[in-house]
């Protein structure tokens, strides 16, 4: 049975040598075997980064509003328009982030986060990275795809559904 396994294994690696080392389309197929690997990698290290980024976000949001429980203090700014800033500071601060397309307004510590995202994800990471904001009470999270009527206009008289 051994033997078997060493033969078809001997088989496969002399076909791959054959399929790689060709002297014809050997070289086409090196390089495109290397690209798909190499974007395996990055996908695969964006996937994890992402995450990571987004534990670690959730968990230093937990810690401040621990220890502002715990302090029994406020610590969030005076005025909606210093919360403003400070919530745009944090969400925008990504070279990605979008900025022209996203608006933010501050009353009373409820932050509502107006305009158009590319995707769903983007959507709940704003959202999320909102929330951990020191000072804020609630989040209206008002944003839409591109195509879709804004949640603020859906049902008001005089909207197009389409």
């Amino acid at each position: 049975m051994s033997k078997l396994i060493t033969f078809v294994a001997g088989a496969g690696v002399g076909a791959a040598a054959a399929y790689f080392l060709d002297q014809d389309s050997g070289n086409r197929r090196r390089k495109l075997a290397a690209d798909k690997a190499g974007r395996f990698t990055r996908e695969g290290a964006g996937t994890v980064t992402g995450v990571a980024q987004s534990a670690g976000a959730q968990a230093k949001g937990v810690a401040a509003k621990a220890q502002q429980k715990a302090t029994g203090g406020d610590s969030a700014p005076g005025d909606d328009n210093t919360l403003k800033n400070k919530v745009e500071t944090e969400i925008f601060r990504d070279a990605d982030a979008p900025k022209g397309s996203v608006d933010v307004s501050v009353v009373n510590g409820v932050v509502e986060l107006r305009g158009q995202v590319d995707d769903p994800s983007q959507s709940e990471a704003l959202e999320l990275k909102t929330r951990m904001v020191s000072g804020v009470r609630e989040v209206r999270n008002l944003l839409h795809l591109p195509g879709e009527t804004p949640a603020n206009i859906v049902g008001t008289p005089g909207a197009s559904s389409s």
